[in-house]
């Protein structure tokens, strides 16, 4: 049986460790050193003793990513009680359904977030705290309310002279202990409370360390590109990072591609971890005009020179990327297949991840030195993984996992818990997979949205959109059945279209024309009747997954 420390004493010694390196900055704004987030962690402490908050309580957070954010996260675990991230991108609405069904007892909101809530819809809540600044923006008592008022005199009652490392002390977790209760966004409508212990977090950054931080030079620069409520920026962009005490970067803002482009040529990041959607749009918009210009295309087909030219794309990728990253790793989608085709054939150091918010998150990953085309790497240390399928190298089954990154369940709901956890302990993902003899997980979509051809074959929706995406003036596609028919929703890439003067007639040509080259490389039972326009981007998760359970009754 492994033994399992306790995850708080990592925080714990990084914090020493690093004590007066750079830690967390808000791009284009303060930084805080690691002293400081210990300074910050100890006042809220201070704040939570003071106003009766106690170990197990929990402590609901709801904002954009920050320094301030990953402070008010690191200063409630690290107290015992257990962390709440709620996704700033959900509606008021959802927020108080969170924050109500979690019990917490305090809730932090950033700036936005602050102006869209109503405190009176979290009847149970004692208070609301103003992430930026940590001011008091309701209180329902008066320990809170003189809590904060006396803050700073508290802290120097406590510490007269000086706050040092010695001073730095959390609280002891062990295992099973709750830690988090982390609402899933799911692509289906309903979140569901995750909740996960101390050990999935050990056991995610163990195997993190191990498998990406060991590559990473020492005091490096980290872009945190992804929301820190969703499990997979949390573990692989923060957690790891942090502990590992490198300097992290939030952008605070709108992650359009642009903004993001201009932060990876400012900060330089050693890894960076992303969305599928965020590789491909850079691609796309700052490589794929030069490497499809006559001329490039003549001299890629020349034997002789080719490979001086790949290294000279490969140069600008990298550039575009920071210059200096080890490898990107791509999680919450696979890539297009175009995509990734491109960097694979240009040696790029590319990977893919698969994971849940039920794992926290990690299921499978490999190194890009191990990374097999189309796949999303091997079972992660301290899992187990199958394939319930009678011959898993060919046809699709269901992912099943077990081991230290699954939850203990969905917080008050057994019924669902009962839904996904066996009673051998196999979490059952509800991703349809395969995987070859190496041990390489290949996904094939989600059996929810596995759609049933007019002969009764199974159609993977994503396949077919993976290839749709790749074709002319696609920006984003959906497959919806009707009836027995199936029909891709397209929402066409504006600024091209706007750009070449197209109208929506010469659109709705282009579409009819890929609607016929993609039926000629489809089965039979997968083709599509129609490709209808849409005109907005399709609504999304946090993690950029289209909420396709909006669109099922789409009208024709």
């Amino acid at each position: 049986m492994i033994s399992i420390p306790s995850f708080n004493s990592y925080i714990e010694r990084c914090i020493k460790d690093n004590w007066n390196k750079d830690a967390l900055t808000d791009y284009k704004g303060a930084t805080l050193q690691y002293h400081d987030v210990a300074r910050k962690i100890e006042k809220l402490h201070i704040l939570f003793e003071n106003s009766g908050v106690e170990p197990g309580d929990k402590i609901a957070l709801c904002g954009r990513n920050s320094a301030a954010w990953a402070c008010a996260f690191l200063a409630t675990i690290t107290y015992g009680a257990i962390v709440v991230p709620v996704q700033h991108e959900f509606t008021p609405d959802q927020v108080y359904n969170i924050v109500n069904h979690s019990e917490s007892k305090l809730l932090f909101v950033g700036d936005v977030v602050a102006t869209t809530i109503d405190a009176e819809e979290m009847p149970e809540l004692e208070g609301v705290i103003y992430i930026p600044d940590y001011s008091v923006i309701v209180s329902r008592t008066e320990k809170l309310s003189y809590a904060r008022e006396h803050l700073n005199e508290m802290f120097g009652h406590k510490y007269p002279k000086y706050f040092r490392p010695e001073h730095v002390g959390y609280y002891e977790d062990s295992p099973e202990e709750l830690a988090m209760i982390n609402y899933t966004s799911g692509t289906t409508g309903f979140s569901k409370g995750v909740m996960l212990p101390y050990r999935t977090m050990w056991s995610n950054y163990d195997f993190l360390y191990n498998a990406v931080g060991k590559h990473v030079k020492k005091d490096s620069s980290v872009l945190a590109i992804l929301p820190m409520a969703h499990m997979y920026g949390l573990q692989v962009e923060f957690i790891l990072e942090f502990l590992m005490g490198n300097h992290l970067f939030f952008l605070t803002r709108l992650p359009s591609p642009t903004v993001i482009a201009q932060a990876f040529a400012d900060i330089k990041p050693s890894v960076i971890v992303s969305v599928p959607m965020i590789v491909e749009k850079i691609i796309r918009k700052r490589v794929f005009p030069f490497i499809q210009d006559n001329k490039i295309k003549l001299l890629l087909n020349m034997p002789v020179i080719k490979n001086k030219v790949k290294e000279r794309i490969y140069q600008m990728v990298l550039d575009v990327f920071g210059g200096n990253m080890y490898e990107i790793i791509v999680g919450g989608a696979g890539l297009s297949r175009e995509i990734e085709n491109f960097l694979l054939d240009i040696n790029f150091p590319v990977t893919v991840g698969y994971g849940t918010t039920e794992t926290a998150p990690l299921i499978s990953f490999s190194d890009y030195k191990d990374f097999v085309p189309g796949s999303c790497g091997t079972v992660v240390e301290h899992m187990e993984l199958k394939v319930l399928s009678n011959d898993p190298e060919h046809v699709p089954g269901e992912i099943v996992t077990r081991g230290l990154n699954v939850m203990t369940g969905y917080y008050k709901n057994d019924e669902a818990t009962k839904a996904v956890l066996d009673d051998e302990g196999w979490f059952h993902t509800g991703d349809l997979g395969t995987m070859d003899a190496t041990g390489h997980l290949f996904i094939r979509g989600r059996i929810k949205n596995m759609l049933l051809g007019s002969n009764g074959q199974n159609v993977y929706p994503e396949e077919i959109e993976d290839k749709l995406n790749s074709m002319m003036m696609v920006n984003e596609s959906l497959i919806i059945q009707r009836g027995d028919k199936l029909v891709g929703l397209v929402h066409p890439d504006m600024d091209e279209a706007q750009s070449m003067g197209f109208t929506p007639d010469d659109l709705q040509d282009i579409m009819n024309q890929n609607l016929q080259q993609l039926n000629e490389v489809l089965p039979p039972f997968c083709k599509l009747s129609e490709i209808q326009l849409h005109d907005e981007e399709f609504a999304k998760t946090p993690k950029k997954s289209i909420k396709r359970y909006l669109y099922q009754n789409a009208e024709a």
